[in-house]
């Protein structure tokens, strides 16, 4: 990401350039266009090697096309799932029938669920209400306002898509460091204040399926590849002594790389009290959203497994708009609806690969000579989904590494639900790139921070990050029953 993100309500200007200037700067997309494809139908029409049938080696050339096109990011992410989908039946993998019904695969509809009760809490302003109460009462130095928006930022996490609270909290920091009268690209606690949003919103979004929807489209590839799945509970009891340590670790890096450089925080106490006094007093419809979600939590984590994930989602959902708490129009303009394609077009793609037999034949063929090492098979796909999460959607990590992934834990006597942590939950910790997650992005975008004071502490971080998530799943999950 080269440019600030701005944002503006004067006229649009387009700029016109000359055709030959135009058409020179996009030679490499078609030609890039015409190598995929001339690639693709060469390894169609390649002969399968011993042990993989026509359907395998199509499945896996289908997967490594999508693998590519996630990596080179010049097409969205919910086209590159719908090439699959389309693919898929095209090419005589999958029948059409079994493609389609994979939407209707439970983890797509947590999601969506998911979503809507998020989009629901911003609507009704009571995600709002909540941050600026905490905020405000933060205490009255520097470092306790530091504290308070990381250590925020973590929570709200928990609870809603980490994009989706950064978004929410980018407009009061910015209003935190304007009222501070911090100078863009030379105060370093702005830039810190704002690395706390991006850090501290990637390190609680691993914390339960809601943070972010990688979580539910593991399960989902989990459930339709082996037939396990992993509850709400079990996914926070894996993941949260992982939060814990990196939130006192990104908060240590904070404070080492960018010193306060203020004394006082008052000006900011007087916006914050401001901003929350314009909210009044509780409204029905944020009494309501927040009852209703604390009860689907506590149905999540108790009756999941009874009822399943996505039920509880989707009845919570129909409970607010039977009890008027908030409008379609305020919910639809909240959500991300092709995001549900591209988790569709995932699944499709892990089921594919499993039921041809391509993944088993990956393993056996490639992939044998780590089976016997376990801790080898923890700290390479772990790394590899990290270094993969810096570059392009951690999302797309997840759909890449996990169907090759379970296929080898199975041949190594490893558990299935442990690969399914191993991969999904490094793929949040992007911390080092505008494009590694929005939140990194949406940071940047604020004018107070450089790419260079993202890189070498996002780096650190991030291989911490990654040590300590190897630590504790090779130490401290067995003392907890996680073997």
């Amino acid at each position: 990401m080269d440019s600030e993100i701005k944002f503006s309500s004067s006229v649009t200007i387009i700029e016109r350039k000359n055709f030959w200037y135009g058409l020179k700067s996009r030679l490499p997309y078609p030609f890039a266009l015409l190598g995929l494809a001339v690639g693709t139908t060469l390894a169609f029409t390649a002969t399968p090697p011993v042990g993989l049938t026509t359907e395998g080696q199509r499945a896996i050339v289908i997967f490594v096309l999508c693998l590519l096109l996630w990596l080179w990011g010049r097409i969205p992410l919910v086209i590159t799932s719908l090439l699959a989908i389309t693919a898929l039946p095209i090419a005589g993998v999958m029948k059409a029938s079994r493609v389609y019904a994979l939407f209707g695969n439970e983890a797509v509809f947590f999601i969506l669920g998911a979503f809507i009760l998020a989009a629901a809490l911003m609507a009704s302003g009571l995600s709002s209400r909540i941050a600026l109460q905490i905020l405000e009462k933060t205490g009255s130095t520097p470092f306790k306002l530091l504290l308070g928006i990381y250590l925020l930022n973590v929570f709200l996490a928990f609870f809603m898509s980490e994009h989706a609270v950064a978004a929410m909290m980018f407009p009061i920091i910015v209003e935190i460091a304007r009222a501070l009268k911090l100078k863009p690209k030379q105060s370093s606690y702005a830039t810190a204040i704002f690395l706390a949003m991006a850090w501290g919103t990637s390190v609680g979004g691993i914390t339960t399926f809601l943070g972010g929807a990688r979580a539910p489209l593991a399960v989902g590839i989990l459930k339709e590849m082996t037939g396990k799945s992993i509850s709400f509970f079990d996914w926070f009891l894996a993941a949260f002594p992982i939060t814990f340590l990196l939130t006192v670790a990104g908060l240590l890096l904070l404070v080492r790389f960018f010193p306060i450089d203020i004394e006082s925080i008052s000006s900011a106490k007087l916006v914050l009290r401001a901003r929350n006094n314009q909210l009044g007093s509780l409204s029905y419809s944020e009494l309501v959203v927040g009852f209703i979600m604390l009860l689907t939590i506590i149905c999540w984590v108790f009756l999941g497994e009874e009822y399943g994930l996505a039920n509880i989602s989707l009845v919570a959902v129909i409970v607010l708009f039977f009890l008027r708490a908030v409008k379609w129009r305020d919910i639809e303009e909240r959500v991300n609806w092709g995001i549900i394609l591209m988790y569709g077009g995932a699944i499709c793609l892990g089921a594919a690969l499993a039921d041809t037999g391509a993944a088993k034949w990956l393993v056996e063929t490639k992939l044998s000579g780590l089976v016997s090492n376990r801790i080898l098979i923890i700290a390479m796909f772990s790394f590899i989904s990290y270094v993969l999460t810096e570059i392009m959607s951690n999302s797309a990590v997840v759909a890449a590494l996990l169907p090759v992934a379970l296929p080898l834990a199975i041949s190594a006597n490893f558990d299935a639900v442990v690969m399914v942590y191993v991969i999904a939950i490094p793929a949040g910790l992007g911390f080092a790139l505008p494009m590694g997650t929005p939140a990194n992005a949406i940071a940047y975008s604020s004018g107070y921070v450089e790419r260079k004071d993202m890189i070498l502490p996002g780096i650190i971080f991030g291989l911490l990050s990654w040590a300590i998530f190897t630590i504790v799943v090779i130490f401290l999950w067995p003392l907890i029953g996680i073997k």
